[in-house]
């Protein structure tokens, strides 16, 4: 197990390196980050170049990520053109956007993988075919009018949450917000579990364990459920990196000061710092978390050994 993790950290770094290269590229493609900084104002030219010269703009690309890379591994991933340190940025956001994420696997862990067993053990009954309809229906919905319906509702209508999250981001406050980020994977979420079970149920290895007797929730749990979560758990871990960046939607709808917030507004002013800085880290957290899935593997089959 040692020399397989040692194994994959290598095999990260050229994953790390390629990844962060295109989008470095990719953000500094989108546009002078100096003449976005001041809008629709022509800069002033000394001004300008003081700027591009302070952070490296006036280099060659290339020149420009190895002097970016080398910061960051100093920890310093620069400063935003509002003057801020983006560490700080990322101190405030992280966190925000991290309880968010745990609330949302939450329910996609209990709700999305309950649901699962529930309509896989009772395949083509009146509760599968009800859940697998509410699951569509989630689907089909776009996550902004789901979000923009219960904010209204629940929170101008009702007055049960408050309609906006406050800066600090408490659990409390996530609650509903994190029920709207996992809506669409907890119904992916039902579906591979329902699938999955269904099919191990016509295996080989349940019939045995029915046939010595065993009880019906020991053959559910420990064997059934346990080996038909494998590619629940492999979308649960590309699910967690995805949480983390990819709720720009709701973070605007309730908004919350994560990581999808400070994406959008690094983005809408080019501030490529900010945006680049996170993005980095996001890669850092999709490959942890991949490996992660990897050795999960062999804690719910206890055939896949790594050596």
């Amino acid at each position: 197990m040692g020399r397989y993790v040692i194994r994959r950290l290598l095999q990260m770094i050229p994953v790390f390196i390629g990844a962060t290269f295109l989008i470095f590229v990719m953000v500094y493609a989108l546009g002078d980050p100096v003449a976005g900084l001041f809008g629709d104002r022509a800069p002033d030219p000394a001004t300008a170049q003081r700027l591009r010269q302070e952070f490296n703009l006036d280099r060659p690309l290339w020149q420009q990520y190895l002097l970016y890379m080398g910061k960051i591994f100093t920890g310093d991933f620069g400063t935003a053109f509002n003057g801020r340190p983006v560490t700080e940025l990322m101190g405030r956001a992280f966190p925000i956007s991290f309880r968010l994420m745990l609330v949302a696997i939450a329910f996609e862990i209990v709700l999305g993988i309950l649901l699962g067993v529930v309509t896989g053990l009772n395949r083509g009954r009146a509760v599968d075919t009800t859940v697998l309809m509410l699951t569509l229906v989630v689907i089909a919905i776009p996550t902004f009018v789901l979000g923009t319906t219960l904010q209204f509702f629940l929170g101008v209508e009702l007055g049960w949450i408050n309609p906006a999250v406050s800066a600090e981001g408490r659990f409390g406050e996530l609650i509903v917000p994190g029920l709207i980020v996992a809506l669409v994977s907890l119904a992916y979420v039902t579906r591979l579990t329902r699938t999955s079970v269904a099919e191990n149920t016509r295996a080989d290895y349940i019939r045995t364990a029915v046939a010595k007797g065993l009880p019906r929730r020991r053959v559910t749990v420990r064997h059934l459920l346990r080996n038909s979560l494998i590619p629940v758990v492999t979308y649960l871990g590309a699910d967690i990196g995805l949480l983390m960046a990819g709720a720009i939607v709701t973070e605007r709808i309730f908004n919350i000061q994560g990581v999808g917030y400070q994406l959008f507004q690094g983005i809408l002013r080019q501030n490529s710092p900010t945006v680049v800085g996170f993005v980095v880290v996001l890669v850092l957290i999709f490959l942890l978390a991949n490996l992660l899935v990897d050795l999960l593997y062999a804690v719910l089959d206890p055939r896949i050994r790594y050596d």
